[in-house]
Formats: C-alpha cells, structure tokens, sequence
C-alpha cells in the first residue's frame, strides 16, 4: 500500500507542477499580449523636404509666425480667461447639483465651453478697445504736433 501512496502522490505531485506550468505560460503569454498591444508614443519629428526650397522657407515662415502668435502674451491672457471661466462653470455647476437641481454631464459641459468662450471674447474685446484706444491717442497727438 505504502507504494501505491507513493505513486499515487508522485502522480498528483506531477500533475500539480504541470498545473503550475501551464498556469505561468499562461501569464507569460498574457504579458506578451498586453506588451503587444501597448501603444507606443509618437513623437513629432520636423522632416526636412529636398523638393523646393521656396516651399521650405514659405513652410518655416508660417511656422515661425504661428510659434511667435501662440507665444504673444495675449493669447495666454486669452486662453486663461476662458480657462478660469470654465473651471468656475464647472464648480457652479456642481455645487448647483449638490443642492438638488440635476442637470446632465453634457449640458454642464455646454455651459462651461459658452463661459469660457464668452470669457475669451470678453478678454480680446477689452484688449481690442485698448489698442484702438492707443492708436486714435497716438494719432490724435501726432496730429497735433504737425
């Protein structure tokens, strides 16, 4: 009998490290699949073209100039402005549904895009005004000085 127990343990002792085995193949391959899937990051590379240099410096220049908009200290006060307006949109909104008026995700996304953009239109309107307010003053004296 001690035999047959023997044996019989071996046996499932076998089965048991095979169980292991195919368990740990089983997340090995799992792994491979998610690393598979993975999505890689894409990184933006400038790519030199050999076709005409014309093109190339018309290319750069416009580049050039939406990189000297996008740095100009007024689209930053813009976009703040429309950031804060919709931040404080969204509180509103929240606190609003705390107190029990319920309203939908998108409806309050809605409103936080109209303050924000309101917000904007704002900001650039009053440094509009400014600068044509500058411009007459500026006329205005160079007119007087002739």
């Amino acid at each position: 009998m001690a035999k047959k127990d023997k044996k019989k343990n071996e046996i499932l002792d076998e089965a048991e490290a095979q169980k292991r085995a195919a368990k740990k193949s089983k997340k090995k391959e799992k792994k491979e699949k998610k690393e598979k899937k993975a999505t890689k990051v894409r990184v933006a590379e400038r790519v030199e073209h050999e076709d005409d240099g014309a093109k190339k410096g018309k290319v750069d220049e416009s580049m050039e100039a939406i990189g000297k908009l996008i740095d100009h200290p007024l689209v930053a006060d813009v976009v703040a402005a429309g950031a804060v307006a919709a931040v404080a949109s969204l509180a509103e909104r929240q606190v609003t549904k705390a107190k029990g008026s319920s309203s939908g995700s998108k409806e309050t996304l809605k409103f936080a895009g109209k303050a924000a953009a309101a917000a904007m239109g704002k900001r650039f309107m009053a440094e509009m005004e400014a600068a044509r307010a500058k411009a007459a003053a500026k006329k205005g004296s160079g007119s007087e000085e002739e």
